[in-house]
């Protein structure tokens, strides 16, 4: 391992994400070729998913500063203005003088010191603009007329996720919701009860320095307090005390209501939190199918499940689309299906430029070809969970009301009593989470019910 500077790590991974790589993918690839102090890990982690999630409204300050477009800008030279000015206008910590004098080393070190007089005018041109408002509220950044323009360039997010937003939820809800996905995520840890009560992990916690939390209605979740450090060494990680999982994907779990010694089918398992909590919620009694197409993300579920002690989990590799072992033999079946992550860009912070209406579009004909291929292995009587961690209605209500009208013998269960469920339970019978009214990851999921009566199709 070498050491190296956070900006210039980087810019590095921030150059990889400009050539196809994930954001959290090129980040954790820098991280593991290099020594950083844990600070400088988390500038190095905030440069990165701070100048991803910001892209928008740094390419439009890009756009008014310079002569040339940010699309018309060398890549290397575009990415070295987000990292400035990334830093000049949201990172409060980081001296101006310091923002601006490393972000011209990095013009000089990476190939473009004939152009490191353009960096250093271009962010002072900033500074400048900022240093002549009357008053410190007023933003030097110019915004279109346009009204959904007008948020996607403030709060940095393409246009037509804002228009989803604007239709379901108006102005004022979209641009709350707006303003809390670009927030650093929190990390949720889900207790183990079959290894330990929350007062032990609490207890162990605090007595290492961590001040967790405890989430209202959710008996196993914690709160983590912001950089924590390393996921791995906390205490009660090896002994399979706890797992992470945000405390949203928690409630899909007790959605399901797995009872002992049933058969649960997960369609979509890895990387298997869900899964592994619907083992703990059967007290391990039963069995749990957790199904998915690719072997190495088994793989992690394998190793989760070996460290939470849990032995009533099976795997099943393959296309959920396609399996039909499980027909008519499963008590629940829960489709945690594929998704544009709409409730989750606070976590990815690249969702937000990688997904399109298209992939929208082709991500709800696979989800409807789960749920539909799905449905065959519950028992009558039995019941199917359908989720999701997107706030897209397409691949939501959509999909589910196209499932019912095709199949007259399913309902949606409006018979749910489950305490931890009903607080966020809606008339239409679906739970949707609102990320700024919950503090959790935005999510839909609904359960619905196969009739005991037979139907000729």
């Amino acid at each position: 391992m070498v050491a190296a500077s956070p900006r210039q790590l980087a810019f590095l991974a921030l150059r990889a994400v400009h050539r196809g790589a994930f954001a959290d993918v090129a980040l954790d690839r820098v991280l593991d070729h290099t020594k950083l102090g844990a600070s400088d890990r988390r500038l190095l982690t905030e440069l990165v998913y701070g100048s991803v999630r910001r892209q928008r409204t740094l390419d439009a300050l890009i756009n008014q500063l310079a002569k040339k477009k940010a699309s018309q800008q060398s890549p290397d030279l575009r990415l070295l203005f987000h990292l400035g000015l990334y830093q000049l206008r949201y990172l409060t910590q980081v001296p101006v003088s310091a923002a601006v004098n490393t972000t011209v080393d990095l013009a000089k070190h990476n190939g473009l010191a004939g152009l490191a007089g353009f960096v250093n005018g271009l962010l002072r041109q900033y500074i400048r603009l900022t240093e002549t408002q009357s008053n410190p509220l007023d933003d030097v950044l110019q915004l279109p007329e346009n009204p959904i323009s007008r948020l996607g360039v403030l709060h940095s997010y393409p246009d037509w996720i804002i228009q989803v937003w604007l239709d379901q939820f108006g102005a004022a809800e979209t641009e709350k919701l707006c303003l809390w996905f670009n927030q650093p995520p929190t990390i949720d840890l889900r207790v183990n009860p079959l290894r330990v009560d929350i007062e032990t992990v609490e207890s162990a916690m605090q007595s290492a320095g961590i001040a967790v939390k405890r989430l209202p209605g959710l008996p196993q979740a914690l709160r983590l307090p912001a950089s924590v450090g390393a996921i791995h060494e906390l205490p009660g990680f090896a002994e399979g005390w706890w797992m992470v999982q945000d405390s949203s994907a928690q409630l899909v779990a007790h959605l399901v209501d797995p009872q002992p010694g049933e058969m649960i089918v997960d369609a979509c398992a890895a990387p298997g939190g869900k899964a592994l909590h619907l083992a703990e919620l059967m007290q391990d009694q039963g069995t749990v199918w957790a199904c998915d197409r690719t072997r190495s993300r088994l793989k992690k579920l394998e190793q989760n499940a070996k460290r939470l002690q849990l032995t009533s989990v099976r795997q099943q590799l393959g296309d959920s689309c396609k399996l039909t072992q499980f027909h008519g033999q499963a008590d629940r079946v829960l489709v945690d299906a594929p998704c544009s992550g709409l409730g989750t860009l606070h976590r990815h912070a690249d969702a937000r430029w990688r997904q399109t209406p298209e992939t929208v579009q082709e991500l709800a004909l696979l989800q409807g070809q789960l749920l539909r291929q799905s449905a065959t292995w519950v028992k009558p009587g039995g019941y199917l969970v359908y989720a999701t961690c997107t706030l897209h209605p397409a691949e939501n209500e959509a999909v589910i009301q196209a499932f019912l009208l095709e199949h007259p013998h399913w309902q949606v269960d409006y018979t749910l009593t489950h305490e931890i469920i009903a607080a966020f339970l809606d008339p239409a019978g679906w739970i949707k989470i609102l990320p700024h009214h919950h503090s959790m990851d935005g999510f839909f999921m609904t359960r619905l019910q196969r009739s005991t009566m037979a139907y000729v199709t």
